[in-house]
């Protein structure tokens, strides 16, 4: 089902938004038009009409479509549209989370995918119009993401951040978390040097991990005080491989090189374009 609230076409929609009777008379909110460049542009454009719905009534909405010419959505409409925006706004956060600029250690992939099953198997009783998305959901997120649920790197890397430590899951396997880490640091050493089957055989930094895990603060400072946790960790926590933060650079050099903008030399292009990208540091 297509929302004709979010696909009016462009000459149409800003002649209503310059129209006397604009959209600020009716909502005091501005549409969302989605877009083919933005994968999550048709959540964002629903939220802002369940938004609507919700704290200026369904009259609002019903103008409107009056506006646009549209018929008004049914009642069966909006509640399909309510459970769409609920089922996939997990789906929405744990995505925004894992192409982030500031959560970008591999420690944080386990723990997003293990809260997502979560919330979408709490789902299930709730929303029964979009149960097909829930179930379509929760295979594709299996099928991705199942082997590397197991994966003992993966696991001790999630458990070597802070903020997550044995809290992201309930698998007594992954709390009990010494015998994973220890077995991955066992087999890191193995990988850096040829020779340690020849040294004591006395498994190190046992009671450094224990340390860490009843340290209750979440500051990457902490590490310092375990130098055997810390070298292991920056050793698995490597970046997460997103491409968003490359595509937003790509997409503030295509705002600043414009027509007017040809014949600027590449000196002055990187300059201007790292001021816009780091303009939230300028004093």
């Amino acid at each position: 089902m297509q929302c004709k609230l979010c696909l009016p076409g462009e000459t149409e929609l800003a002649a209503f938004k310059n129209s006397t009777s604009n959209l600020c008379k009716h909502v005091e909110f501005q549409l969302i038009q989605p877009n083919q460049t933005r994968w999550n542009s048709t959540y964002i454009a629903l939220e802002r009409i369940i938004r609507i719905i919700q704290e200026k009534g369904e009259d609002a909405i019903r103008n409107v479509c009056e506006e646009f010419k549209v018929k008004m959505l049914s009642p069966a409409e909006i509640a399909f549209l309510t459970q769409y925006y609920t089922v996939m706004k997990p789906v929405v956060k744990a995505l925004n989370l894992l192409q982030s600029e500031t959560n970008t250690h591999m420690g944080w992939l386990l723990p997003v995918i293990f809260q997502l099953k979560v919330k979408l198997s709490r789902l299930e009783t709730s929303t029964k119009m979009c149960l097909p998305l829930i179930r379509a959901i929760q295979d594709g997120v299996q099928k991705r993401f199942g082997g590397m649920m197991e994966d003992p790197e993966l696991i001790a890397a999630a458990i070597l951040i802070l903020k997550f430590k044995t809290t992201w899951t309930e698998r007594p396997d992954i709390i009990e978390a010494e015998a994973g880490v220890e077995q991955v640091k066992q087999h890191s050493s193995d990988e850096e040097d040829f020779f340690f089957s020849m040294k004591s055989k006395r498994p190190q930094g046992t009671g450094e991990l224990d340390g860490y895990l009843a340290c209750v603060s979440d500051k990457m400072d902490l590490l310092n005080s375990f130098p055997h946790i810390k070298k292991l960790s920056l050793k698995l926590n490597t970046g997460l491989p997103a491409s968003a933060a490359c595509e937003r650079l790509f997409s503030c050099a295509g705002l600043l090189f414009t027509a007017k903008r040809a014949r600027m030399n590449s000196t002055n292009f990187e300059n201007q374009l790292l001021l816009k990208i780091n303009r939230k540091f300028r004093g």
